[in-house]
C-alpha cells in the first residue's frame, strides 16, 4: 500500500455543535491524518494526511451514520527522505 499524501474536501451534514465535536473526535482519532478544518457553515470537511481518500469517507460515513460527499481530492508532491541515506 503506497498511500500519498493528499488534501481531500468532503461534504458532510454537521448542523448542531454535538454533531460537530463527534466528527471531530472522529477525525483526530484517525492516526493517518495530519491536519483537518471543520466549516460548519459549509457543511465542508478538508483533512489532509496520508490516506486513502475512499476509506477515510467510508471511515467516516460508518461511525457518523451520516452520507459523506467527496466533493475534491488533491495530491501533494512532497520530497521523499529515505532513511538508509
Amino acid at each position: 500500500m503506497t498511500e500519498k499524501y493528499c488534501c481531500m474536501i468532503m461534504r458532510i451534514n454537521v448542523d448542531c455543535n454535538a454533531c460537530c465535536r463527534k466528527l471531530r473526535r472522529i477525525i483526530l482519532r484517525m492516526k493517518v491524518i495530519e491536519n483537518h478544518l471543520i466549516e460548519k457553515q459549509q457543511r465542508r470537511v478538508c483533512v489532509f494526511g496520508r490516506f486513502e481518500p475512499a476509506d477515510v469517507a467510508i471511515k467516516i460515513k460508518k461511525k457518523m451514520n451520516r452520507r459523506v460527499e467527496i466533493l475534491e481530492v488533491q495530491e501533494m508532491e512532497g520530497e521523499v527522505q529515505n532513511e538508509g541515506e
